[in-house]
């Protein structure tokens, strides 16, 4: 093995070095030996050298072999580098035993494995620390289900969620019996729910409790709402039309329009407002629900049009949205709105038009039928009223339609409207031109709103009528999968394998059409 060459003074190079320390006093503690170390430099002595081998705190202890330098070991004849301590290093610390940085005679420390911090054990102490959803919670059975998975309700188990029912809203994976084949991550809208939710706090919205990732599935736990819109309007239009109290008709609008205000303010546009998104607590409390379409507006990293070319179900989207604009305002939540109040009214949608589908999926067709219906009812909107409506890139296909008066107030007195202040407010709400459109803040100053009957906060004060609760399925509620349900029913079979059966059952007649209107 090849030995360092000494230096001028017949030294090695870490001797040296260490010696010139010691003159210096850089090294502590050494004074008092500081002579005698100088004189056994000079004779050349290295074997008398004393060891000066300090403690160090145990977990700063590691293998010797680990922490020696490479630059300090020569190369051996293969040209690689030796494991074994050098001559210099030999006669530094003659009675050290190759525990480095340790004192003299301990014991090596045990380290982890090399397998520790990486990600495989990391995730396996994580899954075993984790509580599944089924140990939090009792199914009950399910709400809904559409495009985005499936809403089950629930009962809490443990501590402050026990004995409290909650909505939790299981996000469909690309998976064939729960085993999910090729992971694609986390969907857009389910991370763009998840964020905003957690920020949001309001009344009118629906309040997230906690968000449970298990088994590369997500569930979103929110507070239980025993109605909706949807459901109150048809329990009042089956099986003979009654009107909705106007007491709780102005109260429910009043709350929506709260809600969107908050939404509006922070920066927030739902972008999917309709009767099956706005939840009804049995206090008489709306919330604001479904934010999976939502975005912020502020300071978008790209256009709104780019991130979703489709937005808002089709028979409550915006005139503009429909001569396909590229960038638009929260005034498309206020259009909604406006076909909320006048669904409310006439316990029927305002423009039920017929949807037309996507045959290439780069281009949005335009929706001929759904544009017809609004125009039968608004009347051909003009230059002079909407002054950017030649800017819009389907501007052209008005001149398919015949020119239409505007039939609104005929309409609203047809479905037995008889307040004027009720009409203005729904003429400012479906305003063609979105810069001339009422927004939250002045809707909710509206002449309408400080007549009599005053809104309330439980929009079922003083109503005589009894409204079901929404109709929960107590089949298929194996959440987690085949077999991995708890419960009575947890040998049902997962959603999608009912033998032969509908994926998602529904109830016959008028209830199979609502199902169907809620699916939508």
């Amino acid at each position: 093995m090849a030995q360092p060459v000494p230096n001028a003074k017949g030294l090695p190079d870490q001797q040296l070095s260490f010696s010139y320390m010691q003159q210096k006093g850089q090294v502590p503690g050494l004074k008092s030996v500081s002579n005698s170390v100088s004189s056994s430099h000079n004779q050349g002595d290295a074997q008398h050298l004393p060891d000066f081998t300090m403690p160090v705190p145990q977990t700063l202890r590691q293998p010797a072999q680990t922490q020696r330098s490479s630059r300090t070991q020569p190369l051996s004849q293969t040209g690689a580098r030796s494991s074994q301590p050098t001559n210099s290093q030999q006669a530094i610390h003659p009675n050290r035993q190759n525990f480095a940085y340790g004192a003299v005679g301990s014991k090596p420390t045990r380290v982890a494995s090399n397998d520790f911090f990486t990600i495989g054990p990391y995730r396996k102490r994580k899954d075993q620390s984790r509580v599944s959803v089924v140990e939090r919670y009792d199914i009950l059975g399910y709400i809904a289900a559409g495009t985005y998975g499936k809403v089950y309700q629930a009962r809490g188990k443990l501590g402050a969620f026990k004995d409290n029912l909650y909505a939790i809203k299981k996000f469909k994976t690309d998976s064939k019996d729960n085993e999910v084949a090729h992971y694609t991550g986390i969907s857009q809208s389910a991370i763009r729910e998840m964020s905003l939710c957690k920020e949001l706090n309001h009344k009118n919205i629906s309040k997230l409790s906690e968000i449970i990732l298990e088994r590369k599935c997500i569930y979103m736990v929110f507070e239980f709402a025993e109605h909706d819109l949807l459901q109150i309007i048809h329990y009042h239009s089956h099986p003979e039309p009654r009107p909705i109290p106007q007491l709780t008709l102005k109260s429910a609008l009043y709350q929506i329009l709260q809600g969107l205000s908050f939404l509006h303010q922070n920066w927030i546009l739902h972008r999917d407002l309709k009767p099956a998104n706005i939840m009804v607590t049995s206090d008489g409390i709306i919330k604001i629900g479904d934010l999976g379409l939502a975005r912020k507006f502020n300071n978008p990293l790209q256009g709104l049009y780019s991130g979703d070319k489709v937005v808002v179900t089709i028979w409550y989207r915006a005139a503009e949205l429909l001569l396909g604009a590229r960038h638009y305002t929260p005034a498309i939540d206020m259009w909604a709105v406006g076909c909320i109040l006048a669904e409310l009214l006439s316990l029927r949608p305002l423009f039920k038009g017929e949807e037309t589908k996507m045959d290439n999926k780069k281009q949005i067709p335009f929706q001929e039928n759904q544009l017809l219906k609004i125009l039968e009812i608004l009347g051909t909107p003009t230059l002079e009223k909407w002054p950017s409506l030649n800017s819009y890139p389907e501007y052209p296909q008005l001149s398919r339609f015949t020119l239409f008066p505007s039939n609104l107030k005929a309409w609203y007195h047809t479905n037995g409207g008889t307040n004027k202040n009720c009409l203005k407010l729904l003429s400012q709400l479906l305003e063609y031109d979105p810069s001339k459109r009422i927004n939250a803040l002045e809707a909710l100053k509206h002449p309408w709103f400080q007549e009599n009957p005053k809104p309330v906060a439980n929009i079922f004060e003083e109503s005589k009528f009894e409204y079901p609760q929404r109709k929960i399925q107590k089949e298929d509620i194996d959440i987690l999968g085949k077999g991995q349900g708890q419960g009575p029913y947890n040998r049902m079979q997962h959603y999608g394998v009912h033998h032969g059966k509908r994926a998602y059952p529904v109830a016959n007649g008028a209830e199979y059409e609502l199902n169907r209107k809620r699916l939508r």
